[in-house]
């Protein structure tokens, strides 16, 4: 097994991570040009953000997939096909002239973009020792982030100033060098055990998972947070493009630095993890974030951005933690364990939208805050529940 920052472990952490990267990079590269989009096909803002809801949506669809095959047939070669797979959709959008187009094309990338993240925690738990487990999902999570940052400032710089098409073709130019670079650095897996084929047996794990509370409750927790915290940025972006503050889309693009503040609060959620119990440091985590949602009432830009700032540190905080946890206490069938939750949180990005419209039709940007608040009291609770769930068996094995 590889252990805690041996050079296996720095190597296979740095090829992981830039998968990541290249992935969320590919998932969030639309999310600045949304009002440029809406303008380019002549669409609502919600229709907009629909070319970055149906990714989200088929990526959290696909985890169902790509999770148990590679239980079966092995994580590294699925990881790198449907790696570029993906980026060759994202150099096909360069050339898109549709709406319709582009949300086809979109959907089918959300299915191969979720081949990494349906396995990739999995991995870690088959050739990682435990305590290198949280390190590196801390990191490989970080690489999230900054990938989330990376294709935002790539859509809002390069569409500002060249195009929306433009900034796809970038893209590709970027996901094509990562996936050489983890091609060359990950190593081959040494201590995976396959199993056949049996889709009831893949559907039994699933109904396993989801009948286990310790899961059950990291997944709700993981996707309503979502929910609330990816959409809260794709409405914001029309608050900003709006009077007073009429920022161009290169501007939008960097109000995802935020997502900086995500990166050092995933990098250091494992460290803390291994003395604070992990569902409090779940709740640590919710109780930022709508400290930050409340911050972002204010009307001026500073304090809005200072807000999304803890919005992000407070989230991947707490994601880190609910996915680092779910990794650890799944039985058997890592792969799938880590699936289902990635399919709540991704569910959650792409159903958010949806929810949160209402509240901005109602009262704009302060309605979306108060439909965030609302759910985020019930994750916070569902955390704390996971907490007193985890002290009963506790105390159930000392007995």
């Amino acid at each position: 097994m590889i252990v805690s920052g041996s050079a296996a472990f720095w190597r296979a952490t740095l090829a992981l991570c830039l998968g990541s990267f290249m992935i969320f990079s590919n998932v969030y590269v639309t999310q600045p040009l949304l009002p440029m989009l809406a303008e380019a096909f002549q669409v609502s803002p919600l229709q907009a953000g629909w070319t970055f809801t149906v990714t989200t949506l088929t990526l959290g669809l696909s985890l169902l997939i790509w999770g148990p095959l590679s239980d079966a047939l092995g994580r590294r070669w699925i990881m790198l096909l449907t790696m570029g797979g993906a980026t060759l959709v994202t150099l096909l959008l360069s050339f898109i002239d549709s709406y319709t187009g582009m949300l086809v094309l979109r959907a089918v990338q959300g299915v191969l973009l979720a081949g990494l993240p349906a396995i990739a925690i999995a991995w870690m738990g088959d050739e990682f020792e435990r305590p290198a487990v949280l390190l590196a999902v801390g990191l490989y999570i970080g690489g999230n982030s900054l990938g989330g940052i990376s294709g935002r400032l790539i859509g809002g710089f390069v569409g500002d100033w060249l195009g929306w098409s433009e900034a796809f073709l970038v893209m590709t130019l970027i996901s094509l060098l990562c996936l050489i670079l983890f091609a060359l650095l990950l190593p081959a897996s040494r201590h995976f055990q396959p199993q056949p084929v049996k889709p009831r047996r893949m559907l039994a794990d699933l109904r396993s998972h989801l009948g286990n509370p310790v899961l059950l409750l990291a997944y709700l927790i993981g996707g309503f947070n979502f929910f609330i915290f990816i959409n809260q940025y794709s409405y914001i972006t029309f608050v900003l493009a709006d009077e007073p503050y009429s920022l161009p889309a290169s501007l939008l693009g960097m109000l995802f630095l935020t997502y900086l503040a995500g990166t050092f609060g995933s990098a250091i959620s494992g460290k803390v993890g291994q003395k604070l119990a992990q569902p409090l440091c779940m709740a640590l985590g919710i109780m930022v974030l709508m400290a930050g949602s409340l911050l972002t009432l204010s009307s001026q830009l500073w304090l809005i951005v200072l807000g999304f700032l803890v919005n992000s540190f407070g989230f991947f905080f707490a994601h880190s933690s609910a996915s680092s946890w779910v990794s650890q206490n799944a039985t058997h069938a890592r792969a799938s364990a880590s699936s289902l939750y990635l399919l709540f949180y991704y569910t959650g990005a792409s159903t958010g939208g949806f929810y949160l419209h209402p509240f901005w039709e109602w009262q704009a940007w302060n309605g979306v805050v108060v439909g965030s608040l609302m759910v985020l009291a019930v994750t916070l609770s569902l955390s704390l529940c996971l907490y007193r769930l985890q002290q009963r068996q506790l105390n159930a094995a000392l007995a």
